[in-house]
């Protein structure tokens, strides 16, 4: 269990971001600004992209819990710290941090689980598109906003693109409209929604279900995923067919299938 030391500006004692690990390997990563509804400060980043490594560095990790504190899930960027150095050189520098971040995401070898309590905005919108699964409450909205203020939602149209059918993701992302959970589930963007009071439950339904999977043949599938879906239909069936050939020999592949033939459970 470990805290980020990344503090947030005139809150010495609070960190920016909360990293909790249990027995199984779960960690749960708390995005934690709530008086700035968890906006993405570069400290924020920089406290984010710090606890997915530490999860990236621990070889028992299984799932990881993406949490928010406070009333929202994540605002975006801070845009006031956006608009107090207007400089070209700047703003690649930030946009080239924030898209580190959120590949980081994707490149764990364990599935991250956006849990959604609250709105999800522009490059918070973002993040809960780039984690693996989503599971919102149904009282959380969703909009890429940026349009409203003159400033189109790039970088979070390239992960809502990848969720959403592109007429969804482009209603979105020319609207700036807010859209419900529900539709949000009807749309791709999260896979399951529940009343407050049960997100918890719903989140862990979802945790148990993956955890007792083999944890290195979630590892190969969740690469193979993301690297098919940006290939051609032959490559990525060239890619998947070796990846099942190399998964196959894992001990643990053996062991399912043995299981299955003998009509047992396995014995992982």
């Amino acid at each position: 269990m470990s805290d980020s030391l990344k503090l947030s500006n005139g809150h010495v004692n609070e960190p920016l971001m909360l990293s909790q690990r249990d027995a199984r390997g779960v960690f749960t990563i708390t995005l934690n600004r709530p008086q700035a509804f968890n906006a993405l400060s570069e400290a924020m980043l920089a406290a984010l992209h710090d606890a997915l490594a530490e999860v990236a560095r621990d070889e028992g990790a299984r799932a990881v819990v993406l949490a928010a504190a406070g009333k929202a899930f994540c605002a975006g960027h801070d845009l006031k710290e956006m608009r107090a150095e207007p400089s070209l050189a700047y703003y690649e520098r930030l946009f080239a941090h924030c898209t580190k971040v959120m590949l980081a995401v994707q490149q764990l070898p364990v599935p991250v689980v956006a849990k959604v309590h609250g709105i999800a905005t522009a490059a918070g919108c973002q993040l809960v598109a780039m984690c693996d699964l989503a599971v919102a409450a149904n009282t959380a909205r969703f909009a890429v906003s940026g349009v409203n203020y003159g400033l189109f939602c790039s970088t979070p149209s390239v992960a809502l693109s990848r969720n959403l059918s592109r007429k969804a993701a482009f209603e979105m992302l020319v609207t700036g409209d807010f859209i419900s959970a529900e539709e949000a589930m009807a749309k791709g963007l999260v896979n399951r929604v529940a009343v407050p009071d049960s997100l918890d439950a719903e989140v862990e339904r979802l945790l148990a279900s993956i955890v007792a999977k083999p944890r290195v043949a979630v590892a190969m599938g969740k690469q193979l995923f993301y690297r098919q879906l940006e290939t051609g239909i032959a490559a990525a069936y060239d890619d998947a067919g070796q990846t099942m050939a190399c998964n196959m020999m894992d001990e643990a592949a053996l062991e399912g299938v043995q299981a299955f033939i003998e009509k047992r459970k396995p014995r992982w």
